[in-house]
């Protein structure tokens, strides 16, 4: 089993900036593609950014440039920094890995997500 931990949210003023931080633990062959997903109170869950063992990135279009993600495979972690935050990036954002097992399958875990909170 794979167990993944983030941390670094919080609170913080328009503007601000956050960087988060999604640990991985467990049984992994090799990790794969770490990817970071919000939902905001009343709205689905959403793909924040990806990126890929090999360091390809991906965003939406509403984080381009503001936000950046990263990876460390030594570590099995995964970053996410948040520059020009505003109000509406406020969201829990969650840590989604795909994890190669020693068996050769392939999985998905989630963490149980951070608070980001933008004021006004």
């Amino acid at each position: 089993q794979v167990q993944l931990v983030e941390s670094g949210g919080g609170l913080v003023q328009a503007g601000g900036s956050l960087r988060l931080a999604c640990a991985a633990s467990g049984s992994i062959f090799r990790m794969n593609a770490m990817n970071w997903y919000r939902q905001a109170p009343g709205n689905q869950r959403e793909l924040v950014a990806t990126i890929t063992r090999g360091g390809s990135t991906n965003y939406a279009d509403s984080m381009s440039g503001r936000f950046t993600i990263s990876r460390d495979n030594a570590k099995n972690t995964a970053y996410l920094q948040m520059n020009s935050l505003k109000p509406e990036d406020t969201a829990v954002y969650y840590c989604n890995v795909v994890v190669t097992r020693f068996s050769g399958g392939r999985d998905d875990y989630w963490g149980k997500g951070t608070l980001v909170t933008v004021s006004s």
